[in-house]
């Protein structure tokens, strides 16, 4: 287990006064099997008229606030204390033909199966299409098993596409970014959700954060890499050295999760080419990125304005 130290602040800087602005921020840590939290707290600036917290539909815990005096700028600043463990290893070739899995999650009501279905269909930031379709079937080949698909797919869109903050925004449609090969973990992760639902399979978007290389020893933490057996070309370094610094880490990040009825949800990170491990704290996860994004809202005045953020995630030890 590794506890990090998280703090996340978001700066809005506004050309003008805005009179009032309404607010909904996935910003706090997820609690799950493998991650526990302690010492929440999230300060805003100017104080807010008002603060609700609640859990939304996905199960994530949403904070909505709103002010009503004239500012030029807003705060919002997150810090707490995530404990993580590794998930247990799982053996790929033993989960169900990816086509079953389809069959599955059409037929079936249980309450797995449905949760999943949700999953399975367009979203505003991810519409399926026979590009994505052609773009992920040469990882599905008839009868493989979708845990071996999944990780192979992942291998494929780590090894094609090109990291470049500078390439898309948070607006560029899914498939401007397949045609260029570029662009950041949102679009890695739009990418291979809708080739995945594309197939007819459920996918859903993970948000959340890496921890920095200082908590994690390479080799043996990431889980499963690419199905050929090799070590995926990001985690580098000999035995007891330290894990190289992942791509996303210190900002935001985003992942992909698949489900297969056998073995649940599986998580891999096509950015890093790797299985989620000890290194990923996650806060929210839904449809796309728009269910997830760390702040988004309404205002009143304000004209232009520019966004500053700024991720830290360290050991606790190293965070002293």
């Amino acid at each position: 287990m590794i506890t990090y130290r998280v703090s996340h602040q978001t700066l809005y800087t506004y050309a003008d006064e805005v009179v009032s602005s309404h607010n909904v921020a996935h910003l706090l840590p997820r609690p799950r099997e493998s991650q526990t939290s302690r010492g929440v707290q999230l300060r805003i600036e100017p104080t807010p008229d008002s603060v609700c917290w609640h859990r939304d539909y996905f199960g994530n815990d949403v904070v909505f606030f709103a002010l009503q005096a004239p500012h030029r700028e807003l705060v919002i600043h997150t810090q707490s204390e995530v404990a993580v463990d590794p998930p247990p290893l799982f053996d790929a070739t033993r989960s169900r033909p990816w086509e079953e899995v389809v069959e599955t999650v059409r037929r079936e009501r249980t309450p797995a199966a449905l949760e999943a279905f949700e999953y399975a269909f367009d979203s505003p930031f991810v519409v399926a299409s026979e590009a994505l379709a052609d773009y992920a079937r040469p990882s599905f080949p008839p009868g493989r098993p979708l845990a071996l698909a999944v990780l192979d797919f992942s291998h494929r869109i780590h090894a094609e596409f090109q990291y470049d903050p500078g390439a898309t925004t948070l607006d560029t449609p899914v498939e401007e970014a397949l045609r260029a090969r570029h662009g950041v973990c949102q679009d890695y992760a739009h990418v291979m959700i809708g080739g995945l639902r594309s197939l007819g399979l459920p996918a859903r978007y993970v948000s959340g954060y890496l921890g920095s290389r200082s908590g994690a020893p390479a080799g043996g933490k990431e889980g499963p890499g690419p199905p050929s057996g090799k070590r995926p070309r990001s985690r580098g370094g000999s035995a007891g050295a330290r894990a190289p610094e992942l791509i996303g880490a210190e900002a935001s990040h985003a992942w992909v999760s698949a489900w297969c009825p056998t073995m649940g949800w599986i998580e891999v990170d096509p950015t890093n080419d790797l299985v989620p491990s000890d290194r990923h704290v996650v806060l929210a996860w839904g449809r796309d990125y728009d269910d997830v994004s760390p702040v988004k809202g309404v205002t009143l005045g304000g004209r232009t304005h520019t966004v500053q953020v700024s991720v830290a995630v360290k050991p606790v030890a190293d965070a002293s």
